[in-house]
């Protein structure tokens, strides 16, 4: 089974109960793959645990990449809250263990 780490590279960030994750290939020529694979909807559904709103995903084909905005981290997020899991940076590793299911 491929997982996305196998494929691309994340930078993440967070301010309060919001957490942005960027998802980098490590070959441009990957994004149109990611584009299909990587949605909202499967990252909310795989960050499930740590994330309680809304995930919003941009496409940056200048760059080739996609960034997901993550709203309302469980606990209140890296400000307020005192488990490691809310931090953009553990989100963005948990992330890249994300299975992609239309790659062999």
């Amino acid at each position: 089974m491929t997982l996305l780490h196998d494929l691309a590279h994340c930078r993440a960030g967070d301010k309060g109960n919001l957490a942005t994750l960027s998802v980098i290939p490590y070959d441009d020529e990957l994004y149109p793959l990611l584009v299909r694979e990587v949605t909202a909807e499967r990252v909310r559904e795989h960050l499930a645990r740590f994330v309680d709103g809304e995930v919003v995903r941009y496409e940056l084909p200048n760059l080739c990449a996609l960034l997901f905005v993550c709203e309302h981290i469980s606990d209140g997020g890296v400000t307020t809250s005192l488990a490691l899991d809310t931090h953009g940076k553990t989100l963005s590793s948990r992330l890249l263990s994300l299975p992609l299911i239309g790659v062999r």
